[in-house]
């Protein structure tokens, strides 16, 4: 048992019962028990299989690969139609709705699909950078800040210009590169203090 998991959810006072049953159906399984990006995730030979999550409403199981499970008694959902490829999500409001048997068929699934080899890789964004001219002509006149935005992955590249050009306005534009250059400078993402949460 990893003390950082249990941490985690003698943190989630609201949740405490509901993610230790949780957690119990994993603790009998072959998975390694990890923190990962804030939270526990449930990992076999190498592969994210499940992880664990508590909200304000609701708590509930983020499957890495659901796309691929029969899901046959339809509890899972994409909690983000249209971004999640892969991950599905199976939530519970109560600890009564909480059946240890069923999620324990379903993460066995999820196992044998990963042995099978079952992965939906991520699609790499390979539509090519629109730098908005109002941030390229400071970019061109702005040794520091074009060394800086280089730096950059391509992702948070792409965060700073749609940021200006999903502005309809000139002069909501022009507040935006204000607000962005400063972070820029400081090799400060876009939305860095959110992902540190």
């Amino acid at each position: 048992m990893n003390p950082k998991v249990t941490h985690y959810i003698q943190d989630k006072s609201k949740w405490t019962q509901e993610l230790n049953l949780l957690r119990s159906v994993f603790l009998e399984l072959p998975l390694e028990e990890s923190i990962k990006w804030g939270a526990p995730v449930y990992v076999y030979k190498g592969k994210n299989i499940v992880g664990l999550s508590a909200f304000k409403n609701y708590c509930g199981l983020w499957f890495f690969q659901g796309c691929f499970l029969i899901d046959k008694d339809q509890v899972l959902i994409n909690a983000q139609e249209g971004k999640t490829q892969a991950m599905r999500q199976w939530r519970f409001n109560e600890l009564g709705e909480i059946d240890t048997v069923l999620i324990k068929q379903y993460v066995l699934e999820a196992i044998r699909n990963t042995e099978e080899g079952k992965e939906l890789k991520a699609k790499k964004n390979t539509k090519p950078l629109l730098i908005p001219e109002e941030l390229q002509l400071e970019l061109d006149n702005n040794n520091r800040l074009k060394e800086t935005f280089n730096e950059f992955t391509l992702s948070k590249q792409r965060e700073f210009t749609d940021y200006i050009s999903e502005a309809k306005r000139q002069t909501t534009k022009q507040k935006r590169l204000e607000k962005i250059i400063p972070m820029i400078v400081n090799k400060i993402g876009l939305y860095d203090k959110y992902k540190n949460c």
